[in-house]
């Protein structure tokens, strides 16, 4: 499975986890209950900070140490089966990669909507033909104001 090919929201959680943990077994690494505990947590909706996903993972398994989160999450980046996001100042957040997308972040209530690929598309062509440079929205958010709070 290319990474890019899970799609938050799009299917049941449960398709998603088995995917990337198919992926992983390709890669050679190993299904530990860390990891099936981690990709639980990851494929709920939303975005997650790291520590949100510790937590949520040592509620079920207290002995996982947070260095074990963090190494499986760089590793699941790696292989381009979570996105890592960073939204304002906060400290980054992780969702499974998807399809191109983007993030609006309200500055005021700290709501995150995500923002379909093709909204991007100007900025890209930009990017590519002004800098030879290719843009990677999934892993920013653009800060501004949503509907309730302007």
């Amino acid at each position: 499975m290319d990474g890019q090919d899970a799609v938050a929201g799009r299917y049941p959680a449960a398709d998603v986890r088995e995917q990337a943990l198919a992926r992983l077994r390709e890669e050679g690494g190993r299904i530990t209950p860390a990891r099936r505990l981690l990709l639980d947590a990851i494929t709920s909706p939303g975005h997650h900070t790291a520590g949100e996903l510790a937590e949520t993972v040592r509620a079920s398994a207290p002995g996982v140490h947070v260095t074990t989160i963090y190494r499986n999450l760089d590793e699941l980046e790696r292989l381009r089966l979570v996105d890592r996001t960073y939204i304002s100042n906060g400290p980054a957040t992780y969702h499974m990669a998807s399809v191109a997308h983007g993030h609006l972040a309200c500055e005021s209530c700290g709501a995150i909507a995500d923002l379909p690929g093709e909204a991007f598309a100007t900025l890209h062509d930009a990017a590519m033909s002004m800098y030879g440079f290719e843009i990677s929205p999934a892993r920013f958010a653009i800060p501004g104001r949503c509907a309730r709070c302007t």
